[in-house]
């Protein structure tokens, strides 16, 4: 297994290198990006430079989608063959078919995507040195602005259920940020910005490496994944004011760097993927307190031909089923959920059909299931049978360059 300890690798982060590892050939060749904002603290509302035909807009769920869908693609701007921004694209909602749309330039490293409650606003990291977070308005491709997250490589980010804050996480730097959010959607100064001091590093880490940073389902918590202290920290918003008080932190066996949470619908339990030593975990969840205890490590479905780390991991919204994507072994990973949530039960893999599973997202009705695939450039699209969890691939991938993340609404 790769150490977490390589922090960076010519100027990039571990993340990129990693996922760089073992052949990087990209199937689109693009011009350099553009430099990231000078003063992303305060950068103004800009047109994006990209064609002038409005972004497909998300219309209101009603329940089972139909038609075109909108997709975003995230990427990297900065690296041989990526991006030159945040790709737009649809989708059918029966077939799984991806149509191309175009891409908004003008955000740097757009490496993962978030959407406002209302489906208005998107956001996105860009995962620099320099990190920043940046609002857009699909409707008409406009960029609202750029906020600096305070600290560099930011990974991850989501809006809280009230819609009134952006919650980010810095992956180089060990921190995690919030940000107000405006009646516009748009992005104020930072209201909070806490760095992972506390417990000491885990074998092999340089230092605390903020992978993601999400609400609990009761609303009550935000909880950051910390790989590089290998811990999940509980804390406190203050959704008045928007800063962060920690009032718990759960541990995993040393080494294991953890990497994403997601939590049953039923709010009682969670699951964790482990990047580093191959594993998922059952973890209870206290509302009341925001504790989580983190149960024993489980199999990932991985075969062990190829050194494999555990990407994203899922839950379909009835609660039965749990998907994992395993970048190396090259595969989504299918488990039954049993117990009200309490125990996971591996029930086999499936091919993702591309190389190096970054990010997996489910389409808002639950019936596609999308795999960012970051070394073969591509976008995998699965039908889910709601009965069965069973997984079979919608047709060829969609060629997408260095793709990183999908956010399909």
């Amino acid at each position: 297994m790769t150490s977490g300890a390589e922090a960076s690798r010519e100027g990039w982060s571990r993340r990129r290198f990693i996922g760089a590892l073992g052949g990087t050939a990209a199937v689109i060749a693009v011009p350099a990006p553009a430099s990231a904002p000078a003063d992303p603290e305060s950068t103004p509302a800009a047109d994006s430079t990209a064609a002038k035909t409005p972004a497909p807009a998300a219309p209101p769920s009603t329940g089972k989608a139909s038609g075109p869908r909108p997709l975003y693609l995230g990427t990297y701007t900065s690296v041989d063959g990526g991006g030159t921004g945040i790709g737009l694209a649809t989708y059918d909602a029966s077939t799984g078919q991806i149509t191309g749309a175009g891409t908004l330039t003008g955000v740097a490293d757009p490496s993962y995507l978030a959407v406002h409650p209302d489906g208005r606003t998107l956001y996105a990291v860009d995962e620099q040195t320099a990190g920043a977070v940046t609002a857009v308005r699909p409707a008409d491709r406009r960029i609202l602005g750029a906020r600096s997250t305070g600290g560099a490589g930011p990974c991850h980010l989501s809006v809280h259920p009230t819609g009134r804050w952006l919650l980010s996480a810095n992956y180089t730097s060990g921190s995690v940020a919030v940000h107000p959010i405006d009646a516009s959607g748009a992005l104020g100064a930072r209201t909070a910005l806490v760095k992972h001091s506390s417990p000491q590093p885990g074998p092999g880490q340089d230092g605390p490496h903020a992978h993601q940073f999400v609400t609990s389902p009761d609303g009550g918590h935000v909880l950051a994944v910390d790989l590089g202290t290998d811990t999940v920290y509980t804390y406190r918003l203050d959704t008045a004011k928007g800063t962060l008080t920690e009032v718990s932190q759960a541990h995993t066996r040393a080494g294991a760097g953890p990497r994403s949470l997601t939590f049953h619908p039923g709010g009682r339990y969670a699951y964790l993927a482990n990047e580093v030593d191959d594993t998922v975990a059952v973890c209870a969840y206290d509302p009341a307190t925001g504790a989580l205890s983190i149960g024993d490590p489980q199999s990932s479905g991985s075969t062990g031909d190829a050194t494999n780390y555990p990407a994203q991991i899922l839950v379909t919204s009835n609660g039965a089923y749990a998907f994992l994507a395993n970048r190396g072994d090259n595969t989504l990973a299918r488990y039954a959920v049993e117990a009200d949530g309490a125990r996971l039960r591996l029930l086999g893999t499936v091919p993702v059909s591309g190389d190096f599973p970054r990010q997996i997202a489910l389409s808002p009705d639950g019936t596609l299931l999308f795999t960012a695939n970051q070394r073969s450039s591509t976008v995998s699209v699965f039908h889910v049978d709601d009965g069965t969890g069973q997984l079979r691939l919608a047709g060829e991938p969609f060629a997408s360059p260095v793709a990183v993340c999908a956010l399909p609404l």
